[in-house]
């Protein structure tokens, strides 16, 4: 089971990688990958829930937000188990 999560999240990387021809996604194009709206990644930032690990480069408010494709490849194959 490990294997394949592994399997797949590698596939995703170089999938994302070929797609953005670089190791990070800003918040628009992350807010693309995840199918919500740029508001809602917005919010979702401010309240730190729901998101892979994040960069935020500068300490103003609107400073710029960076997604290393790695973190998000393993946050979008990780699975929920549900009963």
């Amino acid at each position: 089971m490990q294997n394949e999560l592994d399997k797949q999240k590698e596939q995703l990387y170089k999938y994302l990688t070929q797609k953005y021809k670089r190791t990070v996604i800003n918040k628009v194009e992350m807010a693309f990958e995840l199918g919500i709206s740029n508001s809602t990644l917005d919010l979702y930032i401010a309240k730190g829930i729901g998101l892979p690990n994040y960069k935020k480069l500068g300490n103003a408010r609107n400073s710029k937000v960076i997604f290393n494709l790695l973190d998000v490849a393993d946050f979008l194959t990780q699975t929920i188990k549900t009963n």
